[in-house]
């Protein structure tokens, strides 16, 4: 046993010994950093903060309209002969939709024309009879009773031809009536009524209904805070809109411009409405489709604009990590004026140059070491 305890004795006097060895070694700034290494530097992706062009946009949400809409119905009673059109085919101001059974205006036409000839070859005869008791009345052959009669005569048959001429002309209009042209160019929709169908002139059925879509509107509303905006922009010149349909790539849109500002702020929603025209010759925007809309109002020539991922939000408000010259980070808070297409336009905080993390924000804090995992684009670039 003694020599047990006196061997273990030994054994800690040699461990002993080779530490104090190894620390005097490696002297005591060594001993501590391998005692506890240092912490690795955080890698990032960067992107360098630009001084350029940035547009000032406002973007919602609209639905498309036809600029203008005709219910066609029947003015008169009939029966339909033919009709004209398809659905859904495209027709111009004044092609024939449908005709109309005209056979009875059309003797009811001539029976009225018929009394006017014979009221105005009454009115011949009257004439001349007033004619010859006036000459007999100079002579005193004819009493003057006899002068008024004739003449009342020949006044009331021109006021006849007068009644028989209008009737005989409403009668037309009505026959224009059995002839249904289109009032506007646009597009058809559905026939809700085919050959030898009856219709009535009060009738609540509708033959067809028009869409005018070329050009063709695209109405969307905005908040009131922006409308101050929107109109002086309209007085500097027109304002360019753009829409992009929904699940559609962006260059399947028309380029269009602002029309028409709405009257008054609806009370409801605190908006205002807007309309925006387009040419639409390629037929990508539908009556009652919804759509992206964009609006551009100006350009600011010098802004600063750095990636939207740059910008993170924290219970102070926005911020973005800056790397400083020794490659370590900087949290700065910073004034986000607008983002557009993926970038963030920033008023206040930064300076055209420096370098903002774009990806590993999460694990940095302020004065963290970084390692930058991509190449810092050149001034100027598109990012």
């Amino acid at each position: 046993m003694k020599r047990f305890l006196l061997f273990v004795l030994l054994l800690g006097l040699v461990g002993g010994g080779a530490f104090a060895y190894q620390n005097l070694k490696l002297g005591p700034a060594e001993s501590k950093a391998q005692a506890k290494p240092a912490p690795r530097p955080v890698p990032v992706v960067v992107a360098l903060v630009q001084k350029k062009p940035a547009p000032v946009r406002v973007e919602t949400i609209g639905s498309v309209q036809p600029l203008a809409t005709v219910v066609v119905k029947s003015r008169i009673d009939g029966q339909i002969n033919k009709v004209h059109i398809k659905d859904g085919q495209d027709v111009k101001a004044g092609d024939v939709l449908f005709t109309l059974d005209s056979r009875a205006i059309e003797a009811q036409l001539r029976q009225a024309e018929a009394l006017v000839v014979k009221d105005r070859a009454q009115l011949v005869n009257a004439k001349r009879e007033a004619d010859r008791q006036s000459e007999l009345a100079t002579k005193n052959y004819a009493a003057a009773s006899k002068v008024d009669e004739v003449r009342t005569q020949v006044a009331t048959l021109e006021a006849s031809i007068r009644s028989d001429e209008a009737a005989a002309e409403n009668l037309k209009v009505q026959l224009s009536y059995s002839t249904i042209s289109s009032p506007i160019s646009g597009r058809a929709g559905a026939i809700a009524l085919k050959d030898g169908n009856t219709v009535k002139a009060n009738d609540t059925i509708t033959l067809v209904t028009i869409n005018q879509v070329h050009p063709i509107y695209v109405s969307f509303s905005v908040p009131q805070i922006q409308l101050a905006e929107i109109r002086e922009a309209m007085k500097a010149g027109s304002i360019e809109a753009r829409v992009q349909p929904i699940g559609q790539s962006e260059d399947a849109h028309d380029k269009g411009t602002l029309a028409f500002i709405d009257n008054q702020i609806d009370i409801a929603t605190g908006t205002v409405n807007l309309k925006a025209v387009f040419d639409n010759k390629r037929d990508v925007l539908w009556p009652g489709q919804f759509v992206n809309v964009r609006l551009t109002l100006r350009v600011d020539p010098n802004a600063i604009v750095v990636p939207q991922a740059a910008v993170q939000i924290g219970q102070g408000g926005p911020y973005v990590y800056v790397i400083k010259p020794d490659n370590t980070a900087e949290a700065r808070r910073v004034k986000v004026v607008r983002t557009v297409a993926g970038e963030t336009v920033v008023g206040e905080g930064l300076s055209e140059g420096e370098q903002v993390v774009v990806d590993g924000q999460l694990r940095l804090t302020t004065g963290a070491k970084v390692e930058l995992k991509t190449a810092v684009p050149k001034p100027g670039a598109t990012s």
